[in-house]
């Protein structure tokens, strides 16, 4: 399989990355957040930690990560269900991991939703451990 990895390019793969986690199942839940303003906004920050997969021109696959300067953050890690189990999402994996380490990021925190224990598997296998002594809290601003 023949694969590019490559950065975001907005507004050109918004509807594209969208329609992507739209269709990814329950493991990614969209928000206000994957507003295209959100989206322009997050690209601002640190535009080369959102990353698509591509083959002949069709976005197959996403990873966002996030540097606040201490953490790191991994959000909307999906495959499009014909490209699954080829090894892409490890690719993206990498990749934004490997750009993450190059910011000085020494750690860095994901979430999975409770059941999704696909994705929890996937992750575990590569070296993420279960935080079981946190709770999470969220506000909407």
């Amino acid at each position: 399989m023949t694969v590019s990895i490559r950065l975001f390019q907005f507004p050109a793969d918004y509807e594209d990355a969208l329609h992507l986690w739209k269709n990814a199942g329950e493991g990614i839940g969209i928000g206000l957040s994957d507003q295209p303003e959100e989206i322009a906004k997050k690209l601002q920050r640190d535009p080369d930690l959102f990353l698509v997969a591509e083959q002949d021109g069709q976005l197959i696959g996403t990873v966002i990560g996030g540097f606040d300067g201490r953490r790191g953050m991994v959000y909307h890690l999906a495959v499009a269900p014909d490209f699954r189990c080829k090894g892409l999402a490890s690719q993206l994996m990498q990749e934004v991991e490997s750009r993450l380490r190059a910011k000085g990021c020494r750690k860095a925190y994901l979430l999975v939703k409770h059941g999704n224990d696909l994705a929890a598997s996937f992750y575990e296998k590569r070296g993420w451990a279960w935080m079981n002594h946190v709770q999470i809290f969220g506000k909407n601003l």
